[in-house]
């Protein structure tokens, strides 16, 4: 065990307010340590601390020492990290120089659990640990070491219970002790909150998901022969909603009404407004709305729920006939879907005489369009995203004519259903050289009788 050696009030930052390393002690009537003669993995190994400040050319670990020592029995020791450069140490008096010497580059803090917490209230002077909570509530991200009286095991394992990293004893202060425990405790503590904010992440993942799927639509489309197929790809890293949003119903007359929509920007903003454009779409549309009024009355709804006047949404709907060869077509800023006819090529459907996106223009009108599906077909409604995205190095994007090309020759291959727009989507991905930025809709109804 070493002898104590005095304080060295010009070392600590409390008067200068900057940290040093420790320096050689001035000769005093009693003995210093010994110096440690190598760094200290020679002497125990430990894993070394993963902290740029550990990198040879930047500065090593520091240390916050807390207590009130008036008779100076308390010597904090020489101490090396596991580079071999000394420990650089502070020293607070109290917890309010504590507060004003704690910044971002202390590593640990060695704390006097006998330290008194200053204006305490009954409660916390009648609580042993109140003076480590005040610092763990003081200082969350860093590593904390209690220090107690000889002996006091019971003491110093609820201060590990309570937040410490571990705690040491007072008359068991080595160098060797010392350094190997503040390395420990800075692993510990950062083992600690990466798995905290791994946690953390992973149960807010879990709410996200259990919303989003909740916001996404279940097609209502029992009684129709037509079989219904969606894929939705947000742009935002994570998310599993976006601004795109669409959905497909059946009314009670037998007609199959879809839709697909386009708030502008993709964040959680807009993917709510999405939600609300879609509900509301769906509310209106078993109501009995379609067409120029159905579309004005959604205009209203996003003038009224849109964070400010910029924003706007764009929107395409279809309603099909029961007999499923006839369908009104309506565009609000949108692109025009594509149709596939039994026996003939993939095409756009007409898109002259559009409307304007909704929360564009007031008292705008939206022309419903009469077009003719014939037999067997195959519609496909979708968002921007998916012909927005780069083709290869340049600027050049893939564009409606290159759209309708890669599906030509994806149908051409017998691609149908799902495996279609799974296999458009990846094309355009890859075609884009990786994820798109823009956040992708695109459904596909078929009718093959």
């Amino acid at each position: 065990m070493p002898v104590p050696i005095p304080r060295q009030r010009a070392i600590p930052a409390a008067e200068g307010g900057q940290a040093h390393a420790l320096p050689t002690p001035t000769p005093a009537p009693v003995r210093a340590p010994e110096p440690i003669p190598a760094p200290l993995e020679a002497l125990d190994p430990v894993p070394a601390p993963r902290d740029t400040d550990q990198q040879a050319s930047g500065p090593g670990l520091s240390l916050l020492v807390i207590e009130d020592d008036p008779v100076g029995s308390l010597s904090v020791p020489q101490m090396l990290d596991s580079a071999g450069k000394p420990i650089r140490v502070r020293t607070a008096r109290n917890l309010t120089e504590a507060e004003r010497l704690l910044t971002d580059d202390v590593h640990c803090i060695l704390l006097d659990l006998a330290l008194a917490v200053p204006a305490a209230t009954p409660e916390e002077e009648a609580d042993e640990l109140a003076t480590l909570k005040h610092v763990l509530r003081l200082a969350p991200r860093h590593a904390v070491l209690a220090l107690t009286a000889s002996g006091d095991t019971e003491g110093g394992a609820e201060a590990v219970r309570v937040g410490a990293q571990d705690y040491l004893f007072r008359d068991e202060l080595d160098g060797r002790l010392l350094s190997r425990a503040i390395r420990y405790a800075v692993e510990r503590k950062r083992a600690d909150a990466a798995q905290r904010q791994l946690t953390e992440s992973r149960l807010r993942a879990q709410e996200n998901a259990r919303l989003e799927r909740g916001l996404l639509p279940t097609p209502l489309l029992d009684g129709s022969p037509l079989r219904f197929a969606a894929r939705y790809r947000p742009g935002r890293s994570r998310a599993l909603l976006g601004g795109d949003f669409y959905d497909t119903v059946r009314t009670p007359d037998g007609s199959v009404h879809v839709m697909i929509g386009d708030v502008c920007g993709h964040g959680p903003d807009e993917a709510a407004l999405g939600v609300e454009l879609r509900i509301a779409w769906r509310t209106l549309t078993f109501a009995g709305l379609c067409g120029d009024e159905l579309l004005s009355t959604l205009q209203k709804v996003l003038e009224h729920e849109r964070a400010d006047d910029e924003i706007f949404a764009t929107l395409c709907t279809v309603d099909i006939a029961p007999d499923g060869r006839r369908a009104g077509l309506c565009l609000a800023g949108h692109p025009s879907p594509l149709i596939a006819r039994d026996g003939h090529l993939a095409e756009l459907l007409p898109y002259e005489n559009n409307g304007p996106a909704l929360g564009l223009l007031p008292n705008a009108r939206w022309p419903r369009r009469q077009v003719e599906l014939g037999g067997k077909w195959s519609l496909m409604l979708y968002t921007d995203g998916l012909i927005e995205g780069r083709i290869g190095q340049g600027n050049q994007r893939l564009g409606q004519d290159g759209m309708v090309e890669m599906l030509r020759r994806q149908i051409a291959a017998g691609l149908r259903g799902d495996e279609l727009l799974e296999a458009a989507v990846n094309e355009v991905r890859e075609l884009n050289g990786g994820d798109l930025t823009d956040d992708v809709a695109v459904l596909l109804l078929d009718r093959d009788r």
